[in-house]
């Protein structure tokens, strides 16, 4: 069997190869410089064969363009006119005000603490300094005294139904319905002011269905008969009364009422 031969142990010759590029490159060379000598007989020249040199261009400076001048009316507007308005005067600054200082608070020492500002006090009140004073009247620091037609009315007082009431524990609605009423129209402006307390005055009276009323009379006085009167006008200006409740039994209801002076 024969041995197998190895392609890469046989040196290869270059000789042909180097041959074929020199060759080539001489060819290109040779056809360049063949045509530049063709083409350097015909050539054209760009400006003035006599302005400096063959193929050049002369280039002057000159002071100003030969522009055509033109003639007519000279447009006012173009041309720049002083102002005849006055020049406004600068603005001023508005002054920065000092922050109000809070009355309660405590500077704490320090380099950059500020200075309390004058501007931030308020100025003292002289209004009461200058004011004279009248022999004939009197001056108080505290403030006006309360004067109503309400003092010594409702609420000076207080004005109940009695413990023996006709409904018992029923209604109540309907028993404070009576008593506000009645409240409303019981005025002590008449009893001497001097007066802080009495005894209870105790009224009766018949309330009928229709809420009318009747037998009004005062069944034990307080002392006063001042607040006496006042207790049974304070029943006959109250009605007429609502109806009395429809569960209710009968026609009529004897109510008494307690009138006690408190101030």
């Amino acid at each position: 069997m024969p041995a197998h031969v190895d392609i890469l142990d046989q040196p290869a010759s270059l000789n042909k190869p180097l041959l074929g590029s020199v060759g080539l490159h001489v060819a290109v060379f040779a056809t360049l410089l063949l045509w530049g000598v063709v083409l350097s007989g015909h050539h054209e020249s760009w400006g003035d064969v006599n302005s400096g040199g063959p193929g050049s261009i002369a280039i002057n400076v000159v002071n100003k363009i030969p522009l055509p001048s033109r003639s007519g009316i000279v447009n006012p507007l173009a041309n720049p006119t002083e102002s005849a308005v006055p020049t406004p005067p600068p603005a001023a600054k508005p002054k920065k005000l000092a922050h109000a200082e809070e009355p309660d608070a405590i500077p704490i020492k320090s380099r950059t603490h500020p200075k309390p500002s004058d501007v931030a006090r308020s100025a003292q009140n002289t209004w009461r300094a200058k004011q004279q004073d009248r022999p004939n009247q009197l001056y108080s620091a505290a403030g006006q005294a309360l004067v109503s037609p309400m003092m010594g009315q409702i609420g000076s007082g207080g004005v109940g139904v009695g413990q023996g009431s006709p409904f018992g524990n029923r209604f109540g609605n309907y028993v404070m319905i009576l008593r506000q009423k009645v409240a409303e129209k019981w005025h002590t402006g008449d009893v001497d002011p001097r007066i802080h307390t009495l005894p209870p005055a105790i009224v009766t009276f018949d309330l009928m269905r229709d809420g009318s009323v009747k037998n009004v009379h005062v069944a034990q006085g307080s002392g006063n008969q001042a607040l006496d009167y006042a207790a049974q006008r304070a029943i006959y200006d109250a009605q007429p009364f609502p109806a009395l409740p429809a569960a209710y039994e009968r026609n009529a209801a004897t109510i008494e009422f307690w009138f006690e002076l408190r101030r």
